[in-house]
């Protein structure tokens, strides 16, 4: 079996078993601030355990290469996590399905400008994986007791991406 994992865009459609995308898509539910700012409601439904709360953190990502070798993956048992960019510039997301208790086969999805993402809880995903630059994040998630990190060395690394992924991540225009 190959260990080449290709990037696809981002959908919410191909994420939805992981998790939402976050990003002001179809028409917005609100009209609000004197008509001057579209509101979208509700874009993730966040899951904690009741021995916690949610917070607000800020992660500052240094950026990878593509091709990426993906050597670990992790997933957070006690709650949900959003990655909010605090920028246009895209981002790799890398998620895969539980196999008896450690990630199965990943998946890799490139964001659009103005998308984040919602990992449900207990979800496996890769890192925080900027491309390019460095990159800073809202981060919602769960703040409280209990080990809420569990991760996952792959015996046999996968490479994420090809030279005309990083080409592609390159092209993205300034924002």
């Amino acid at each position: 079996m190959s260990r080449e994992i290709a990037i696809a865009p981002l959908t919410a459609e191909a994420f939805a078993p992981f998790g939402e995308v976050i990003a002001p898509e179809g028409p917005p539910d609100a009209m609000i601030n004197a008509g001057m700012c579209a509101r979208y409601t509700d874009r993730a439904t966040l899951d904690f355990a009741p021995e916690g709360r949610a917070g607000i953190s800020l992660f500052h990502g240094q950026p990878y290469a593509l091709p990426l070798t993906l050597a670990l993956m992790e997933r957070h048992p006690l709650g949900s996590q959003a990655f909010l960019p605090l920028s246009a510039d895209p981002f790799l997301v890398i998620v895969a399905p539980d196999a008896e208790g450690h990630p199965g086969r990943p998946l890799a999805f490139r964001t659009a400008p103005g998308q984040g993402v919602n990992y449900r809880r207990g979800t496996w995903h890769g890192v925080l994986t900027p491309v390019g630059r460095p990159a800073l994040f809202a981060v919602v998630d769960y703040i409280g007791p209990g080990a809420n990190l569990e991760e996952h060395r792959f015996e046999v690394p996968y490479t994420v991406g090809t030279a005309v992924d990083a080409k592609a991540f390159a092209e993205t225009p300034d924002t």
